[in-house]
Order: C-alpha cells, then structure tokens, then sequence
C-alpha cells in the first residue's frame, strides 16, 4: 500500500486548508486589498504547499528508502528527513 494511501485523510486535510488559503487570497486580489495581506496571504500559502510536500517526501522517505529487514530506521534516512524539514519551513 502506498504511503499516501495510508496518510490519505491528513493529505487531504492538508490539501482542504490549502484551497482555502487560495480562495482568501483570490479574495484579497479581487478587493484590491493592500499590498502587505496579499503578500502575508501568499508566504501562507506557500507555507501549506510546502507542509504538504514535506509530509509526502517524509512518507516517501519512509516507507521506500528504508530496509525491509532489520527494524531499525537507518540514520542516513533520520538526517534526510531532518534536512529536508529545514528547508521546507
């Protein structure tokens, strides 16, 4: 079973905030709001994309770079996930 199979309702979740951050900016565009909340609205919006691509590349990091034996997650993943959180915030 896929990873995003298993993580489904949290994705879509994710993906459900995301649509509304977009429709509040759409918003904000069409009465010409200022430029500070468009652009507060945009740095939320890229905030959630990235979440939900880093809950993705997690899972993926999981479920097919780990070994099938062993039990033990490998370090080399450990650091990946963590570097890759790093850079998604």
């Amino acid at each position: 079973m896929s990873h995003t199979l298993k993580e489904k309702k949290a994705l879509l979740n994710r993906v459900r905030r995301l649509r509304g951050q977009i429709d509040a900016l759409e918003r904000a565009l069409e009465e010409e709001a200022g430029c500070y909340p468009i652009l507060q609205q945009i740095s939320a919006v890229r905030g959630a994309v990235n979440g939900l691509m880093g809950q993705v590349i997690e899972g993926h990091i999981r479920e097919h770079m780990q070994p099938l034996a062993g039990g033990e997650e490998p370090q080399a993943g450990d650091e990946l996930i963590k570097v890759l959180r790093s850079y998604l915030k």
